[in-house]
């Protein structure tokens, strides 16, 4: 018990000062001593003559009295506790005795001691909270924090010093830097340059970034839509206005070299068959841009690697000569690596051009590069420091053009033995796309063509020599004014679509910057402005001559002329502040800049017969470090801009594909639809199994992919049975099978559709579907060990690769055999039944079965009454009852699938409860390891909802027989109703309309993934 005494109170007296104890007068004789007031009186010291000494001794002995008492605290206290049975003192067990005198100053210095601790300890805080947070819950407000009179008065004086810390006051910021300066970083252009060694950012990228939804795609910071809701007037915009979309993540790539090699190398790569290739005579004079799709070298019609658009440079150039030739092949990012590798492999380009040399960027200083090189081989987790050179710093420019590329990464390759030089040039340009009718308006409008230079004074100083040089040279001027001339005819034409597709224009423009209104306005095309309708007519017949296609963009030593030489926006706005009439026009005369660019008309929509021309308009190609100059004075004009959403939106209402989603025969298209698939994926699992649909349930095999391969397999799968089944009938009975439905569209019962749940059926047995799946597979197998034992194997082998369908001269014969949709078609196809096509029989079926047994086909697809359809819907084939009751009841929606049964239900469940159980008995390593070992691997990854393994019987799992998938979808502000693109089976396609009446020939069912509804739609193929 004494030990426990002596631990509290040395635990009380931790914390005290050193002249007080808690003995009360109460110590031990042998410290009595020395204690103020004790025994002995206290014996003052002798006076000194001087009242400052006396004043230091007196010092010196208050301060040994008081700090005598902590010396023998310790062995005071253990006397005093030693016996028990009260308060003992001294060895000998006597008490203490009370003091007979005091000295007043000295004991209440030390009372004045004792005092001072207790209240510093009850105004000290033990906790790190603040005042207000020590508070009841109920007596709290929330203006406590920066109000103390919402404090108990009590309180208000503690939290009056809190809030006097400094480290709870607000930082004082300076006057002389505005918000936004102040939250930049140090040095914003250096770090502008490091935030783009990762992802490139085009030149728009800031003001895409302040108004527009960022995405990090293909290697690019890129706009996907606007922060604002705009659906609807982007749609407006590109069918009545002007949309303005910055398409320079576009890749470009340059060959120079003969154009025999050039032609003979590149024949590899394309066919006729699949329309104009490079050698198309109004493309190859530089006249017009064509557009084609690339294959592998002599794959035709496999393995394709991408659509591209590609423009000549005229051969009629002034000074130029037609053995050497310049043709620009422009592509998505996504098709660059392996468009560029196949046409450096067959232009035999495998050696590096001036590779020895380190290629820089012309905008980067020398020390940028050099800290550049530097942070390369620094650590990434290290803290980076500014480094202040002082008077040597030199200012930092911004990067323009490719950010990621390395300096000594080669860009150009050369052939030895065919000569051809091909070069990247990758964000060496840039590229705005103008859609709409009033694009050629707001051209006219924000670009004026740069004035001739007449002057005399020496041009060997002058930043623009190259305009010098122009303007001296009478046949160059000559065709400048001619350009000139045909650039202000495009204001008296009301839309760009009246223009020959794809028409090139060259020209050379002042700097935009000047022109620049104060306040945006909206350019409207006045066709009274052009007096000369002859010209006009030509103009929308011919379009613009051969030589007037020619533009200075097309020499890279110019363009870097005119990038170096640009005026900054500072200084235009110095020279605009200096006017002696504010607002007036600024002339810069021989100082402004002249920027050489090149128009190239964009058709719109091209294909079948309704909205011709919709979303036609204009290409602008520009030098980099021009961006911003011209984009401002577009949006000033009334254009209205667009991210990657408007893009695809374009695409759907042109009703072409759009890259990569809609190419399933390209490497791109699947590395777009696996990422696609797993992110779909990602968000359906993040959700709670009774907030999302049940796949199988619904009887959607594949709800976030199109198994392209799967359906094709599965078509060519059905016909062979078919022609097996077929060998011994006459040829009438032949003709008959083939188009009929029984065989090849109506499933199986058992191979239909699991059993539904309304029916009294056993729907939890989880063996059903994996017996279904069994004979699919011994079924498959059992075809292809017979085609195996075929005198073909290789030509088959060849022929079991999937592509799509792209003969010009196969769509047309499908597009009529599909049925006419419009009342032109159908009074065509009355007076001319054939049209120059095929009609539909059962040896044209075979022909195209037979020449492509796994293909895909390119269709358009219209809804006849209600829906919207959405991307992954299914197409399929509609039963006989289906246009049977079609045909009695037009108001008839469609027929429903009946719900399937969950078989995988029950067995997540077990596994669920399974490892719940050995969680419980096993809390150790043990039911790890017995979970890894007792439980399948397929039983791991099952997600409730939807079908797990390997996708067999995809045509016929479903009542419907499933015929192809939507990969574009939604409801067309154009037509009004539901509108889809996609791709079904062409083996399927011809089935289905060798087996349907001509009045319903083309129509087909469409259900959503999470639906059960199906819905009638016209299919058509628009060439």
């Amino acid at each position: 018990m004494s030990n426990a005494k002596e631990r509290k109170h040395a635990k009380k007296m931790r914390n005290q000062p050193t002249n007080v104890t808690l003995s009360s007068g109460f110590v031990a004789d042998r410290s009595a001593k020395h204690h103020h007031g004790g025994g002995k009186p206290f014996q003052p010291q002798k006076q000194e003559p001087h009242s400052g000494t006396s004043r230091q001794r007196h010092t010196k002995v208050t301060f040994h009295s008081l700090s005598e008492p902590d010396i023998n605290e310790q062995s005071s206290s253990k006397i005093m506790f030693k016996k028990k049975g009260g308060w003992k003192a001294g060895p000998e067990g006597t008490s203490q005795e009370l003091p007979k005198f005091i000295t007043a100053s000295t004991f209440a210095q030390a009372r004045a001691a004792e005092i001072s601790a207790m209240l510093k300890a009850v105004t000290q805080k033990s906790s790190n909270s603040l005042v207000f947070q020590t508070l009841p819950r109920h007596m709290r407000r929330r203006a406590m924090s920066h109000n103390v009179k919402r404090l108990p008065r009590r309180l208000q004086e503690m939290a009056q010093k809190e809030a006097e810390k400094a480290v709870h006051q607000k930082k004082e910021h300076s006057k002389n830097k505005c918000h936004k300066a102040r939250r930049c970083h140090i040095n914003r252009t250096l770090e502008f340059n490091r935030r783009q060694k990762k992802n490139i950012w085009l030149e728009t990228h800031i003001w895409h970034a302040k108004r527009f939804h960022m995405v990090k795609k293909w290697g690019y910071c890129l706009g996907e839509r606007p922060t604002v809701k705009s659906h609807r007037a982007c749609y407006r915009a590109m069918t009545n206005r002007c949309l303005l979309q910055d398409l320079s993540y576009y890749c470009c790539l340059e060959l120079k070299g003969k154009e025999e090699e050039i032609l003979k190398a590149l024949s590899q790569m394309c066919n006729l068959d699949a329309g104009l290739t490079f050698a198309a005579v109004h493309c190859l004079s530089g006249k017009r841009q064509g557009s084609l799709v690339l294959y592998r070298a002599n794959k035709y019609p496999r393995e394709m690697l991408g659509p591209v658009t590609f423009i000549w440079k005229s051969e009629r150039t002034p000074g130029g000569t037609s053995e050497s030739r310049q043709l620009w092949i422009w592509l998505h990012p996504t098709l660059k690596k392996d468009i560029l590798e196949e046409i450096k492999t067959v232009c035999q380009c495998l050696e590096p051009f001036k590779s020895t040399v380190c290629i820089s960027n012309p905008l980067l200083p020398s020390f940028q590069e050099n800290s550049q090189t530097e942070l390369a081989h620094e650590k990434t987790g290290k803290k980076r420091k500014r480094k202040d050179d002082g008077e040597n710093a030199k200012p930092i420019k911004k990067v323009i053009g490719d950010g990621t590329r390395e300096p000594c990464q080669p860009y150009s390759w050369i052939s030895p033995a065919t000569g051809i030089i091909i070069s990247d040039l990758t964000m060496e340009m840039n590229r705005f796309r103008l859609i709409g009718p009033l694009s050629h308006s707001i051209l006219t409008e924000a670009l004026k063509t740069a004035s001739a230079y007449v002057g005399e004074e020496d041009t060997e100083e002058m930043p623009h020599r190259w305009w010098t040089d122009t303007c001296k040279n009478p046949e160059r001027l000559s065709l400048h004014h001619r350009q000139g001339a045909i650039f202000e005819l495009l204001g008296g034409i009301t839309s760009p679509a009246e223009i020959p597709a794809g028409t090139i224009l060259g020209l050379t423009v002042g700097d935009p910057r000047i022109n620049l209104p104060q306040n945006r306005s909206k350019a409207l095309s006045s066709p009274e402005k052009c007096q000369d309708n002859e010209r006009v007519r030509q103009l929308r017949l011919e379009g613009v001559p051969v030589e007037c296609t020619h533009s200075f963009i097309w020499n890279q030593d110019i363009c870097k002329n005119v990038t170096e030489n640009k005026i900054s926006d500072q200084d235009l706005n110095r020279m605009r502040s200096e006017l002696l009439v504010p607002g007036s026009q600024l002339i810069l005369g021989s100082r402004e800049s002249k920027i050489p660019i090149l128009l190239i008309q964009q058709p719109g929509k091209v294909a079948g017969e309704d909205r011709l021309g919709w979303g036609s308009g204009w290409d602008v190609l520009l030098p980099k470090g021009w961006g911003m100059a011209f984009w401002i004075p577009f949006i000033y004009r009334g254009a209205r801009v667009g991210g990657l959403k408007e893009t695809l939106v374009h695409s759907q209402y042109r009703k072409s594909p759009a890259v990569p989603g809609d190419f399933p025969d390209c490497p791109a298209g699947v590395l777009f639809a696996e990422e696609q698939a797993k992110n779909l994926l990602e968000k359906y699992r993040r959700r709670p199994p009774a907030k999302r649909p049940n796949y199988v349930k619904l009887g959607t095999l594949a709800p976030f992919c199109c198994p392209w391969e799967q359906l094709t397999q599965d078509w060519e799968s059905r016909v062979q049975a078919q022609e097996r089944s077929s060998v011994g009938p006459s040829p009438v009975d032949k003709e008959s099978n083939l188009g009929g439905c029984e065989i090849l569209c109506t499933p199986m019962p058992e191979e239909s559709c699991l059993p539904s749940d309304d029916v009294g059926t056993s729907s939890n047995n989880p063996r059903e579907p994996e017996v279904m799946d069994a004979e699919c597979q011994d079924h498959t197998g059992t075809e292809k060990v017979m085609d195996q034992h075929g005198s073909e194997n290789h030509v088959a082998a060849t022929r079991s690769q999937l592509c799509v369908l792209r003969s010009k001269k196969l769509l047309k014969q499908l597009s009529a055999w599909c049925g006419p949709n419009s009342e032109k078609q159908r009074r065509a196809a009355w007076w001319d039944p054939g049209r120059g096509q095929q009609e539909l029989s059962s040896e044209a079926c075979l022909a195209i079965v037979d020449r492509f047994p796994r293909a895909l086909v390119w269709v358009s697809l219209s809804l006849l009454r209600k829906g919207s359809p959405e991307p992954h819907t299914m197409i399929c084939v509609p039963a006989k009852e289906d246009l049977l009751q079609l045909s009695q009841d037009r108001q008839y929606c469609g027929p429903q699938e009946s719900r399937h049964s969950d078989p995988f239900k029950s067995v997540i469940l077990k596994q669920k409860e399974r490892k719940k159980m050995e969680k419980r008995q096993n809390r150790g390593h043990a039911s790890s390891e017995n979970l890894a070992a007792g439980a399948p691997m397929r039983q791991e990854v099952l997600t409730l909802g939807l079908w797990p393994g390997s996708l067999t019987g995809v045509t016929s799992h479903c009542s419907r027989v499933l015929l192809g998938f939507v990969t574009q979808g939604d409801f067309s502000m154009a037509v009004g109703c539901g509108e889809a693109l996609g791709f079904v089976s062409v083996t399927g396609l011809l089935d289905m309309l060798s087996s349907q009446p001509a009045t319903e020939r083309g129509l087909v069912l469409l259900r959503a993934p999470a639906s059960l509804q199906y819905r009638f739609a016209r299919i058509t193929i628009e060439v």
